[in-house]
């Protein structure tokens, strides 16, 4: 297991396990929460859209600071500004100023987080066990994933949202200590042409964002219905959903690793179109949704590691993985937020909410697409080799 070899790969995986539980905890219930307090459907989607879009536009300014700070100092205040928004989420009722500030709140500390976390991780990762290394972090997540969610809707029940999201906000602080012990990463002055370089992997982000909008933000808002506004019915899917994708992601990553990307593509993307269209035909029918709910957490568990791996690889052949990872989650709030803003369009012009659910496959082949080039240029040298050496083998012979 020589992905288990990077120690700071290591302790950045037992950061971001400890950051699941905040993620799979009250993150899993943010929007539906949100709802529950008297914002309307189309409403709440415009609020995800707005933290989106806040995102994109506070973004530039992280590279100045982390060209006097680095990446690590930011990383650390990302997870700390992030911890800030759940004690606030908690007294949302309704759309107002405290919507208002919660949605500044969450794009000021999303954007410092996601920006560094992925150059930190591009910049000290290996890219020959890249794949493994991405799964071993989506398993974690996954196992996290089945209590989470079950504690903290029994947390909001018995305690209320206070003790719930007060819970969330102390875990994601606590995920701050293993980055304690990683080393920093200074970010150069100036460094030309990273943005054009990037351009392929904001694509991808383009693309993930539109289908991460469809397949999370709408998804969660649709099965909360489904179960009846239920809490614990809610974090019970979840996690079920978490149980199910718990050992998916480990098999895929040595797929990835050992040159078969491009076949996981075609397996992770199309088995996320029927996902996409099974959750439209599981509205009115709680086991069905249920069903494909759990059936999301396998299919990502195959997706991320396909996506992951193609754009930390490229980014940290750029010269500067932090402006290539602005530019890519730059990209994924543009997709993002468009895509939550047409769903709410729809919505509000009295679109079923099943079609909305339909959005995430413009995404799909998108992604399915760019994805496939990647790893078919990746696979051209490798092939060429393996050909080179059959020949040489034939003229010994």
């Amino acid at each position: 297991m020589a992905y288990f070899r990077n120690s700071i790969v290591n302790l950045l995986n037992l950061h971001y396990g400890i950051h699941a539980l905040a993620m799979t905890g009250g993150g899993a219930f943010y929007a539906v929460y949100l709802l529950k307090s008297g914002v309307p459907l189309p409403g709440v989607l415009v609020a995800m859209a707005a933290i989106l879009l806040g995102r994109f536009i506070i973004r530039p300014a992280i590279i100045p600071l982390t060209i006097r700070f680095g990446l690590r100092p930011l990383l650390i205040a990302g997870t700390l500004i992030g911890a800030m928004q759940y004690p606030v989420l908690a007294h949302v009722h309704g759309v107002g100023w405290t919507l208002l500030g919660l949605c500044a709140l969450s794009s000021l500390g999303d954007t410092v987080y996601w920006s560094t976390y992925h150059a930190y991780f591009a910049a000290l990762g290996d890219a020959d066990h890249r794949g493994q290394q991405v799964s071993v972090r989506e398993a974690i997540t996954a196992v996290v994933g089945i209590i989470s969610p079950l504690t903290t809707g029994w947390v909001l029940v018995r305690y209320g949202a206070n003790a719930a999201f007060g819970a969330t906000a102390f875990a994601q602080t606590l995920a701050a200590l293993p980055l304690l012990k990683t080393p920093n990463v200074a970010v150069m002055p100036r460094v030309p042409g990273v943005l054009k370089v990037a351009l392929p992997a904001v694509l991808l982000f383009v693309g993930d964002g539109w289908i991460g909008a469809g397949l999370v933000f709408v998804w969660q808002l649709a099965l909360f219905g489904v179960l009846h506004d239920s809490y614990l019915g809610f974090g019970g899917a979840m996690a079920i959903a978490a149980l199910a994708g718990a050992v998916a992601g480990l098999v895929l990553g040595r797929h990835i690793d050992a040159g078969r990307g491009g076949r996981m593509v075609w397996i992770a993307l199309t088995g996320l179109a029927g996902i996409a269209v099974l959750r439209a035909a599981s509205l009115g029918h709680p086991a069905l949704a249920v069903f494909a709910n759990a059936l999301a957490s396998v299919g990502t568990c195959l997706y991320i590691p396909v996506l992951m791996t193609a754009v930390y690889n490229q980014a940290k052949k750029s010269a500067c993985t932090l402006r290539f990872h602005v530019g890519t989650e730059g990209g994924w709030d543009v997709g993002g937020g468009a895509a939550c803003l047409v769903a709410a369009a729809m919505l509000a012009l009295g679109a079923p909410l099943w079609l909305t659910l339909l959005l995430p496959l413009g995404g799909i082949l998108l992604n399915l697409i760019l994805l496939q080039r990647y790893y078919a240029r990746l696979a051209a040298p490798l092939a060429t080799s393996r050909a080179e050496h059959s020949a040489a083998v034939s003229r010994i012979d």
